[in-house]
C-alpha cells in the first residue's frame, strides 16, 4: 500500500501544474471549498505566475495521460467544476506524441504470440491517432481487408494504476471532511472513472462493447459500427473495419461530397435516443472527430471506451422526465425525481415543482430553434443543492453526452432542436413501455417470477429488496483512512510540503 506520504508529494507536484496554469483559482474562491483544501492550493501557487484565464485542459495536458482521461470525467461533472471549467474539459482532444513504430510493433507481436506477419499484410508506421491510452495505425489483412488497428501504449496500465491509487486517496481525505464535499460523492466519481479507463485499458472489452452496440442499433441501418476481427484482437490490440468516411468536424468536405448535413444530424439524434432510451447501452463520446459521413447520409462511429448503461426502470424514468419537461408537465417530473429517490423524501414535491418551472418556463417561450436541451440540464443541476440531491453518475454521464451531440447536430444543422426531434421518439416509446398492452405483460411476468421465488422472498425480503432508487448500486469502495490534523506527526508532514513547496518555488523562479 502507498505511504500518504507519497500521494501528498503527488498531488502537490500534480498540483504545482494545475496552479501555474490557473487551474486551482476557482477551488480557492469557491465559499465551499473547505479551508483546509484552500491552504493546500495556496501552498501549490506559492511562488508561481498564475494565469487570469485558466487553462483546465492544458494543465490535465501537460501532467500526462491520467490526466487527460481523468479530465474527461470531469467534464462530465459541472456540479462539481463549474460551467466554465467543464466547457474547456471539453476541449481535451486526447493527442499526445505517438509511440515509436518499433515499440509498437514489438508490442503487438507479444500480444498475439506469433510474427505479425502471419496476420497483416502490411502496417502503415505512422499512426493516423495517437491518444492518451492507444494509438491506431491503418492496416491491411492477409485477405486484403482495410483495417484500424489500435495498440495500447506500452506502461499506460501501470501509469493508470498508481495515479488512480492516488485519487482514490485524495477523494477519500476529501469526503471525510462532509458538507457539500460528501454531497457531491468524489468516491464515488473516482469508481466511475476507474471503471472507465478499465473497459479502455483492456481492448477485448472495448471490442465487446462495439459488437454490443452493433446488435443494438440494427433497427437504425444509417448508423453503423465497424465491425470487429476477433481473429486479431486482444487485451492489448484491437483489429476493426476501416472507415472510408468523412468526419463530421469537416463540414465544407460533406457539403462538397453532396452529403445533406441536416439528415446527418437527424441520424445522430435519433440514433442516440434509441441508445440511450430504448436500448439502454450507448456511446458516451459522441465527439465530431467519433463520427464519419458515408455515402447515402448514412453515419459510423469509432471509438467505444466509454459507454454508459441505463437500466429499464432509470430509461423509464428518464423518458417521463424528458417528456414532462418537454410538454410542461413540472408536477410530473418533479414525482418522479421523488419516486427515484433522486430528492430525499423530507422535501416538498410541489416546491420541487415550482424549481422545475423556473427552469423551463423560460424556454417555452423561445423560438424553436434556440431552445436548448445542454441549457435545460444545466438549469436542473443549479437546483440540486437546495434539494439535497446525490449526484448520480450514470445520468450526468448521459447528460454530458446528450449535450454533446446536441452541439454536433446544430454544428450539422443550426435549425435542430433536440426537443422538437426527441418528442415524437420519447412518446412513442413511453406509449410502448407504459401503455396497457405493456403493462399487462409486465405484471404477468412480474407476478409469475415473484410466485416462483416466493419462498426466498419470504427469507431474504429485506436483502434482496431494499427501497428502490433510481440510481444502480454504487459500487464497493476502498477503505481509506482520512489523515487528519493532532498529531504531532501529522505538523511535521505540513511542514516537510511546505518546505518542498517553497523550495519548487525557488528552483521556478530561477530557472
Amino acid at each position: 500500500m502507498t505511504a500518504p506520504a507519497i500521494h501528498l508529494w503527488r498531488l502537490l507536484t500534480w498540483g504545482r501544474t494545475l496552479a501555474r496554469h490557473g487551474a486551482l483559482s476557482g477551488i480557492e474562491r469557491d465559499p465551499n471549498t473547505p479551508a483546509a483544501v484552500r491552504r493546500l492550493c495556496r501552498i501549490a501557487r506559492f511562488g508561481a505566475r498564475v494565469p487570469t484565464t485558466p487553462a483546465y485542459a492544458t494543465a490535465l495536458q501537460e501532467i500526462g495521460p491520467a490526466a487527460i482521461k481523468f479530465g474527461q470525467t470531469l467534464a462530465t461533472r459541472p456540479d462539481i467544476v463549474g460551467d466554465a471549467a467543464a466547457k474547456d474539459l471539453l476541449r481535451l482532444q486526447d493527442a499526445l506524441p505517438p509511440v515509436p513504430f518499433a515499440i509498437i510493433e514489438k508490442a503487438m507481436a507479444a500480444s498475439f504470440g506469433r510474427p505479425l506477419a502471419e496476420l497483416y499484410r502490411s502496417i502503415d508506421p505512422v499512426p493516423v491517432g495517437a491518444a492518451s491510452i492507444a494509438q491506431v495505425h491503418r492496416a491491411v489483412t492477409l485477405e486484403g481487408r482495410d483495417v484500424a488497428v489500435k495498440v495500447l501504449r506500452p506502461g499506460v496500465e501501470e501509469e493508470f494504476a498508481r495515479a488512480i491509487e492516488t485519487y482514490q486517496w485524495a477523494a477519500a481525505q476529501l469526503e471525510s471532511m462532509g458538507g457539500e464535499l460528501a454531497r457531491l460523492q468524489p468516491r464515488l466519481v473516482i469508481e466511475t472513472f476507474k471503471r472507465w479507463t478499465a473497459r479502455e485499458l483492456d481492448l477485448r472489452r472495448e471490442a465487446a462493447s462495439a459488437s454490443e452496440l452493433a446488435e443494438g442499433m440494427v433497427a437504425e441501418p444509417d448508423f453503423t459500427i465497424p465491425q470487429i476481427d476477433w481473429a486479431r484482437t486482444t487485451g492489448r490490440v484491437m483489429t476493426l473495419e476501416w472507415v472510408n468516411g468523412i468526419k463530421l468536424s469537416n463540414r465544407e468536405a460533406l457539403v462538397a461530397a453532396g452529403h445533406n448535413p441536416a439528415r446527418l444530424a437527424h441520424v445522430l439524434v435519433h440514433a442516440f435516443l434509441r441508445q440511450a432510451i430504448a436500448e439502454g447501452f450507448f456511446h458516451a463520446d459522441l465527439h465530431q472527430g467519433n463520427l464519419f459521413a458515408l455515402p447515402g447520409d448514412r453515419l459510423a462511429a469509432i471509438d467505444f471506451g466509454i459507454m454508459g448503461r441505463i437500466d429499464r426502470r432509470a430509461r423509464v424514468w428518464l423518458a417521463e422526465i424528458l417528456y414532462g419537461l418537454i410538454t410542461g408537465n413540472y408536477r410530473r417530473v418533479a414525482e418522479i425525481h421523488f419516486e427515484a429517490g433522486y430528492v430525499p423524501p423530507h422535501h416538498n414535491v410541489a416546491e420541487f415543482a415550482t424549481a422545475l418551472r423556473a427552469v423551463g418556463e423560460p424556454m417555452r417561450g423561445m423560438a424553436v430553434k434556440d431552445m436548448s436541451v445542454g441549457n435545460m440540464l444545466d438549469g436542473l443541476f443549479n437546483i440540486t443543492r437546495d434539494f439535497d440531491m446525490k449526484t448520480q453518475p450514470h445520468l450526468l454521464l448521459l447528460q454530458k453526452t446528450m449535450v454533446m451531440v446536441e452541439g454536433v447536430a446544430t454544428g450539422l444543422d443550426p435549425d435542430i432542436n433536440m426537443w422538437e426531434t426527441a418528442a415524437p421518439f420519447v412518446r412513442e416509446w413511453i406509449r410502448t413501455e407504459l401503455g396497457p398492452e405493456a403493462y399487462v405483460a409486465d405484471r404477468l411476468v412480474t407476478d409469475l417470477r415473484t410466485l416462483a421465488r416466493l419462498p426466498d422472498l419470504i427469507r431474504n425480503i429485506e436483502r434482496r429488496y431494499p427501497k428502490p432508487g433510481g440510481a444502480p448500486p454504487a459500487p464497493p469502495l476502498k477503505d481509506i483512512e482520512p489523515v487528519r490534523i493532532g498529531g504531532g506527526w501529522r505538523y511535521a508532514m505540513v511542514a516537510v510540503v511546505a518546505g518542498a513547496a517553497s523550495a519548487a518555488a525557488t528552483w521556478a523562479l530561477l530557472h
